[in-house]
């Protein structure tokens, strides 16, 4: 999982730093897993923009991912692994020995022909998913449920990894990526490593037009824009805009949103660090 500067032959190759993919074993999608993804372009039903900066983007299929990893004492074998266009973690194809195939999120040191089980009993090893209350303390995990049967939730994304600190009765104490630390009940489950594709961070675009590729189209600061565009538009000359406001006219950059009755509230030990 490298990454590779590209040598300076054009402007848009003169900064760029992309991924080296040597981890990837296939470019051939599992066909029975695909499933097409419709463009909205940021407009609803009626055809009226609804989220800017959205649009164009390159056509892809959506890899339907195991998130539940329900296949409990069903033994599987990774047959490959692959890129997926959706999201920034690798994806490694399972093959279940009853026969069925399924994606689930690589784990960082997952490798071809590597075993991998889910359920109660299974051994707290890379790739393996188990419920909380099996997991031995002190355990790097990622693909976390928040509800039991509900399928993982949280610390899904590229070089993500969560640590269980301790356990107490039917709740674990967990440490997200973020520093936030909560309970989670132990009869949720967690897949032990970390996710793959850690340098993802790491990656420069080297061109704008590497983002509408991705669908992003240009993004306006609201300074530039007119008065009757969005709150902080207008004034003389390079005018800074006062207070930062969303274009709703609600104050950013730092007001606290979270409702003070959220339910979760109450299972957050410590809150992530500013």
């Amino acid at each position: 999982m490298a990454l590779r500067k590209l040598r300076p032959l054009t402007p848009g190759t003169r900064f760029k730093v992309a991924n080296s993919f040597e981890e990837i074993t296939s470019s051939t999608p599992e066909k029975s897993l695909l499933f097409p993804i419709k463009k909205s372009g940021g407009r609803n039903n009626t055809g009226k923009m609804t989220m800017r900066y959205l649009g164009g983007g390159h056509k892809k299929m959506l890899r339907l991912i195991d998130f539940k990893r329900d296949k409990f004492g069903v033994p599987g074998i990774v047959k490959t692994i692959e890129y997926d266009p959706n999201r920034s973690a690798r994806i490694a194809l399972v093959f279940y020995a009853d026969g069925e195939k399924r994606y689930i999120i690589a784990p960082m040191g997952l490798k071809v022909g590597q075993k991998v089980q889910s359920g109660t009993g299974s051994a707290p090893e890379i790739g393996n998913t188990l419920p909380l209350s099996e997991i031995p303390l002190g355990s790097i995990i990622h693909n976390i449920e928040l509800r039991p049967g509900q399928g993982a939730k949280i610390v899904r994304s590229a070089g993500a990894s969560a640590q269980l600190a301790a356990r107490d009765g039917k709740y674990a104490t967990i440490k997200l990526p973020s520093s936030e630390t909560r309970m989670i009940l132990v009869t949720c489950l967690a897949t032990i490593g970390s996710v793959s594709n850690p340098d993802h961070n790491l990656e420069i675009s080297g061109k704008a037009g590497r983002s509408r590729w991705l669908g992003r189209r240009p993004r306006v600061r609201g300074v530039a824009m007119n008065p009757v565009d969005h709150p902080m538009g207008g004034g003389e000359g390079r005018a800074s805009g006062g207070h930062p406001r969303s274009r709703k006219g609600l104050k950013s950059k730092g007001l606290k949103t979270r409702a003070n009755k959220n339910p979760n509230n109450k299972f957050i030990i410590e809150r992530r660090k500013k």
